[in-house]
Order: C-alpha cells, then structure tokens, then sequence
C-alpha cells in the first residue's frame, strides 16, 4: 500500500471512530462508497478519493460529526408524527430538526462545532452576489436555513448573504423572530421543538404544494362542471376541459425577465444581448406574446420534491443504468480520451535549468566540456468551456426516451466534469396540461383575441454549472417523476437556457438541445395559429445562430428536428441518443475548435 493509500485509511478510520463515539454506537457499520444506505445500524458516507483540498476534508467531517449527532439525538417516532404537510413544508421541517441535534452536539463539543460553522460558512459564502437578480434565485429553503444558522450558529454575514436574506427577512422577522428565544429554551427537548416548528413553519405565509393541492383540484373540477354545461363552448375547448390535470403543484415564482437582463449586460464585450425584437423582421410580422408570465416559475429540482422521493427516483434510474453499464464505461472512456488528447502537452529544449535531458547526455561522454541540457514541459492553454443540456420534458418523452435522456446527460456531467468542463442540465415543461393560471386568467378578461402563449411554464435547473456532479447527481432522477412532464414551449425555453449561458464567464458556449419533435402546447395553440410556437423556436433559434457566439447543436428523437436548428441530428432508436451526444461534442472538440489562446 503506497503512503497516499496509507493516509486514505488513517482518515477513514479516524472518521469512523469519531462517529462510532459522538454517537455512542460502537457497533455501527460505516462505509465510504458515496451510495444511500438501506440496512439498519449501518451509514454510508462518501468517498475520500475525490477530496482535493483542506475544505473537502472539513466538509466530510461535519457530514458525519451531524450523522452522528442525528443517531444519537434524533427520534423518527416524535419527528414524524409532528411533521407538517406539504413538500415545502417537510424540507424547512427537515432543515429546521438538522440545525436542532447539530446545535446540541456543537454545544457540548468544540471541534464538532468548528466542524459545522467552518462547513456553512463556506457553504453560504460560494453563492455569487451577482448570481442573486431577484427573489425566483433564493428559494425560501436556502433562507430558511440561513436565517436559522444565523440564529444558533452565529454564521458571519458578507454581501452575498445579506443579500440571500433580504427577500425572505421581513416574513421570517415576522413570523419566526419572536419565537427564536423559546426554541433555545427547548432545543434538547425534541418534542415541544418539533410542535413549535412545525407550527411556525404552517404560519408562514408561502404556498405550498401539497397543501395546496385538494383546493386546486376542487377548484379545477368546478371548472370543468360550469364548462361541460357550456353549450356555446367549441369542441376544442371542450376537449381541452377534459384533460386531466397533473397532481404536482408547486408555489408560484414568477419569471423575473429583468433579472434575467441583468445577468446578460454583465457579460463582457464579446456577448450580445437577446432582443427578441428582432426576430420579427425575418419571419411573418406576427409578433410572439405572452398573456402573462405572472404564474411561471423557475425551480431547482429539489425544491420540486421532498429528498426521500428525490432519492428514490434517482436509486429507480441507476437501476436502469445498471444494465447499460458497460455502454456507460465505453462512452465516457471516448469522450475523455478525445478530450484529453486535445489537451496537448509539449517539451522546450536546450534550457539552462528545469529537468536533466536524458537523450543529450551522450553529448557530455564525448566532450565533457559541453554544458548540460535541460527540458521544460510547457502546456498548451485551451479555452475555458461550459456546456449546457437542455432537455424536453413534454409528455411525449415519458418512459424510455426521457430515462435515456436522463442517464446521458448524467454520462456526459460527469465524464466533462473530469475534463474541467463546466455542465449544467436544464429542463422545460409547463405547470398544467391546459393552461392552468394562465388560462383561468384569460377566461376572467373575457377571452380577449389573440392572447399568445397561454399557459404557466415550468423551467427546472438539475444542475448548474457551478455545482459539482455528485452534488446534483441525485437531482437528475426527478425526470422519472410521474406527472412531471407536461407540454413543452421550445422557443422561450432556449431564450431562458441562452440567457443562462450567456452570462457566463467562459471563452465558449455549447447549447445541446434534446427533444423529440415540435413545441406543443394545446391551450396556447387552440387560440392561436396552428404554427405560432413553431414560427417562435425557428425565430429563435436563427437569432442565436446568427447573433451570438453560442454554439447549439440539437438531438431529435424520432423526429428531424434540422427544420429549427442547422447543426441537428436524428436519431431512430433511443438507444443511439448516448453515442450520438458523445460524437456530436467530441466534434464540436476537435483540434479547430481548440485554439490556442495567445
């Protein structure tokens, strides 16, 4: 065993023993193997053989002194049986239990609490300042926690976080302030915490999904009574009264397209600003409307979904991933090695100092009076490149291309991340099968003509760039998820991934789209032209191409999608989509596109 090796097992087992003793359960089993565990007694903790600097090992430490005091402090029976209803509501719950058994352990143990504040301090602190445009970029979960640990852990407060709690500070003021005293009082006292909790958490004014849901659904049926009784209604809309809704609501967060702005003219010379407007004048005259963009919302996947169901959709796509296995190894093996070779190395000669060079020193046996040779390696500098995937999520994706979809872009996240390539992994869909907010609203103003896209969107982020693969891989199961999949409106979904990308600091963009046909959207086309989400995305589209420095390539499965996008490819089976995505970038990587920046 070599001395790294050595010290990989030392740390394994100082961990081990520090959780066995703050737990006080000495025969509990620990692994380091970065999956879930599901048998008693036992925990999984990741794996060491990432962890590259001081933070990663702080990181791990204050993962398992907090499993730990979850072991000893934390009672399922009482936790549960005073949990509040609502996947929002659960989360803050869960975070609201966390901070509690981790204050008591930091209470009674010094390095645990050093453990724990260094953690959030740096956890709190990655987060840009410039990132934060509007309240749609702090979900009331990160808040929540950071209000919390402000509270009990004394985090210290810069810009970035100031700013993270100015959007939510007034409602938390409100209505979690005056009780904050007497949950210190009762912080060992896990049962009165936990009423208490709960009760400031089902006070809080935001909407949540769940507890939301049976009124939607009430109010949705009255709806459809009143339209059913409608004689003078068309059979279109009839039809479209007769979808069923989806059972997944989430809270409204609208659209901020200011924010979005603003993240765009922070970019440096050479990006462009999106004007829409111009899209017109190559197309028909008819100009792309929204009737409202009040009920759209952008989400991170796990504000979607409480962790339990997160985890277990994502345990359902490594099951699928397991029989594609060896497929997955011999992708990603091509695509690093095409990528690696790019990353050229090369040797200068004749130096006066750096390395002894070998091969000239039969020059010093037959003159020993000439000078020694050195060589020096020198790297070749290459762009800095960040890839976003942006896939369909309609409900003509749903089972094997939408699994196929999923477990590709969580190849190609992790193969890239090795090659230090950024990746972020986007999804887009709508909120409901017919319209939802958007169209009651409609209905309310008298139908007015020609409204434009009439339905709620629903935008997901899987993963950001900036956020490592096996911190998001969990995330990219929610794609499996019943219900999730909806309509898809393409135009303003690559508008929304463009502004993304765009923002972003690296030399070059690669925009990968995946769908599996045209836009569809029954509500917004019933009253509209037939082809008004289609004019949309080829507008669209040709103005990215044409205006900016942002490279697309797109996959259509089952369908040619070469209509909309110039570097496009079809595929028949989805079995292809993982070969293909991997052949289109490891061209888009070739040695033209890798110049060397001087």
């Amino acid at each position: 065993m070599d001395e790294n090796e050595l010290l990989k097992e030392r740390f394994k087992s100082a961990i081990s023993s520090a959780v066995k003793a703050i737990s006080e359960n000495f025969d509990l089993e620990i692994k380091f193997d970065n999956s879930s565990s599901t048998k008693k007694n036992s925990l999984n903790l990741p794996e060491i053989a990432n962890l590259k600097n001081l933070q990663d090992f702080t990181n791990l430490r204050a993962l398992a002194d907090s499993e730990a005091l979850k072991i000893k402090y934390k009672n399922s029976d009482i936790y549960n049986k005073n949990e509040p209803d609502g996947s929002m509501a659960k989360a803050l719950y869960a975070i609201a239990e966390k901070i509690r058994y981790e204050k008591i352990g930091s209470s009674k143990l010094k390095g645990v609490k050093n453990n724990i504040i260094q953690c959030y301090e740096n956890k709190f602190t990655q987060k840009n300042e410039e990132e934060i445009k509007g309240e749609a970029d702090v979900p009331i979960t990160e808040a929540f926690e950071l209000y919390m640990r402000s509270h009990f852990f004394k985090i210290k407060q810069n810009k970035s976080t100031k700013k993270t709690l100015a959007y939510w500070k007034k409602l938390f003021d409100k209505n979690l302030k005056p009780k904050l005293n007497q949950l210190d009082n009762c912080i060992e006292d896990q049962s009165s915490y936990a009423q208490l909790i709960s009760d400031l958490i089902n006070n809080l004014e935001f909407e949540d999904s769940e507890s939301k849901e049976k009124q939607e659904e009430k109010e949705t049926e009255t709806e459809n009574s009143s339209s059913e009784k409608d004689s003078d209604e068309n059979k279109l809309s009839q039809k479209e009264e007769m979808i069923d809704e989806s059972d997944v609501k989430i809270s409204d967060s609208s659209f901020e397209s200011s924010n979005e702005k603003e993240n765009t003219e922070q970019n440096n010379e050479k990006e462009v600003s999106f004007d829409p407007s111009s899209l017109k004048k190559n197309f028909s005259n008819e100009k792309y409307k929204i009737f409202t963009n009040k009920y759209d919302e952008i989400s991170k996947a796990e504000e979607l979904e409480d962790e339990d169901e997160i985890g277990r959709l994502r345990k359902n796509l490594d099951q699928q991933l397991i029989n594609l296995q060896n497929l997955v190894a011999k992708l990603a093996n091509k695509l690093q090695r095409q990528l690696l070779a790019k990353q050229n190395r090369s040797w200068e000669f004749d130096l006066e100092e750096g390395m002894l060079d070998a091969s000239k020193l039969s020059r010093i046996i037959i003159d020993p009076f000439h000078s020694l040779s050195y060589k020096m390696e020198k790297k070749t500098e290459f762009k800095d490149t960040v890839v976003t995937i942006l896939i369909d999520n309609s409900g003509s994706m749903r089972g094997r291309p939408i699994s196929v979809a999923a477990i590709c872009a969580d190849i190609l996240s992790r193969t890239l991340e090795r090659c230090s390539v950024k990746v972020e992994i986007l999804g887009f869909t709508t909120k409901n099968w017919k319209g939802g907010k958007s169209r009651e609203k409609w209905n309310a103003e008298n139908k007015p003509k020609n409204p434009g896209r009439l339905n709620d969107l629903r935008h997901i982020i899987y993963k950001s760039a900036d956020k490592p693969w096996r911190q998001s891989k969990k995330n990219l199961g929610l794609m499996l998820k019943e219900g999730l999949l909806k309509e898809n409106i393409d135009g303003e979904a690559l508008t929304w991934a463009f502004k993304r990308l765009n923002a972003r600091k690296e030399q070059r963009k690669i925009l990968m789209v995946i769908s599996d046909g045209a836009p569809v959207d029954d509500s917004t086309l019933s009253v509209n032209s037939g082809d008004y989400l289609e004019k949309h995305l080829k507008q669209t589209v040709k103005w990215i191409e044409e205006n900016s420095n942002v490279e697309i390539l797109a996959v259509g499965i089952g369908h040619d999608v070469t209509r909309y996008y110039k570097k496009a490819i079809k595929i028949t089976d989805v079995q292809e989509l993982g070969d293909v995505m991997i052949n289109q970038l490891t061209k888009l990587f070739s040695e033209k596109s890798y110049k060397t920046i001087h």
